[in-house]
């Protein structure tokens, strides 16, 4: 029977183990999106998961949603992430970008130049966004023209060959969580009646694009894409998913990506479909409901459900996590004060098992 502690091929590269540290935002990037050496300390310490999904990283400087979150579009950007994939893959890591556009998800004063969210249609979500002077409401975004569309393809394009050259292992797409993979897929968000909207195949050509146009710039077995069908994160309605799902699901398994990575709002029947649809790794991040995904989760590996489990918060506040799963803990537990923003606090204190 396979465990989570069998060694499994991803993109051509044997990860030690099947446990996957999720994507997490934390909000602890220096000025003009640059990560830290705070940043490298907070990866290396969790260099023992099988593989590392970063924080979610802007591709373009309109890509930002957050305060303090890191980017992959400049020079300066790249050479600091080469200290953390340095840092990583000395303690024998492995560890992919998550390459995250938030869309519409966002507010203007989080972009320089009179820049303001830009979407697949002028609908705003509805919700706030912390902009680091207090909660503002989402604004309207501005519609993406086909040249724009193309561009920001582009984006993610340059942003994976940044992230190469920063020493990754590999990008994992992030079309989940209602960003702007997502809003292209969604039914309320994408009101476009043009080849990039309207029916299942107008709105899945977003993320066919962009899967296709990074898997042919730095190899299919270097991408990976994380998904949440049927997700209501950030505002997302997504009439009857199935079909979407599958249709897109169907189009790129041919690539040959790295992983499909779902993230599970709770429909298992269409996360067992998907799977099927995918022959190649499969990541689930199970739902839940309010908890973090735990140590009763890994019985999804031994039963086939998934190739590999990715944890969040319980990898956050342990460090050392697959060694804590294999003995059965104790768990550190996560302090949600100190998730986003702030310092080494929640971040790079929280103590291993040996300390």
């Amino acid at each position: 029977m396979t465990s989570a502690f069998d060694q499994i091929t991803v993109g051509g590269r044997q990860l030690a183990n099947r446990i996957v540290m999720a994507p997490m935002t934390r909000s602890r990037a220096a000025a003009g999106g640059v990560v830290t050496e705070l940043t490298a300390e907070y990866y290396a310490q969790r260099a023992s998961a099988g593989l590392i999904v970063t924080e979610g990283v802007q591709p373009s400087v309109v890509g930002q949603g957050y305060p303090s979150t890191p980017g992959l579009h400049s020079a300066e950007q790249v050479a600091a992430w080469r200290k953390v994939t340095d840092a990583v893959h000395a303690e024998g890591g492995r560890i992919f970008a998550q390459l995250m556009h938030t869309g519409r998800i966002g507010h203007p004063v989080l972009l320089p130049d009179g820049l303001t969210p830009v979407g697949p249609s002028p609908v705003a979500a509805q919700g706030q966004v912390f902009t680091g002077q207090g909660l503002e409401d989402f604004v309207t975004p501005r519609e993406l023209t086909e040249d724009e569309i193309r561009q920001t393809v582009a984006d993610f394009v340059s942003a994976a060959r940044n992230a190469v050259e920063a020493g990754f292992d590999g990008v994992e797409l992030h079309g989940a969580n209602g960003y702007l993979i997502q809003q292209f897929l969604a039914t309320n968000s994408n009101l476009r009646t043009d080849d990039w909207g309207g029916s299942v195949e107008g709105r899945i050509r977003f993320a066919v694009e962009v899967t296709e146009a990074v898997a042919a710039a730095i190899g299919a077995e270097r991408t990976g894409i994380r998904l949440s069908p049927g997700g209501t994160l950030n505002d997302i309605h997504e009439a009857d998913p199935r079909p979407t799902y599958e249709a897109l699901v169907s189009r790129i398994a041919p690539l040959g990506l790295a992983y499909l990575h779902i993230m599970e709002p709770g429909d298992r029947e269409l996360t067992v479909a998907l799977r099927k649809l995918f022959d190649g790794p499969f990541i689930l991040n199970p739902f839940t409901a309010s908890e973090p995904t735990g140590p009763e989760h890994l019985s999804l590996i031994e039963d086939g459900t998934a190739d590999l489990i990715s944890f969040g918060g319980l990898f956050l506040a342990n460090p050392d996590l697959p060694r804590r799963l294999a003995t059965g803990g104790p768990f550190n537990t996560p302090d949600r004060s100190t998730f986003y923003g702030g310092d080494a606090k929640g971040y790079t204190d929280y103590p291993s098992l040996e300390s």
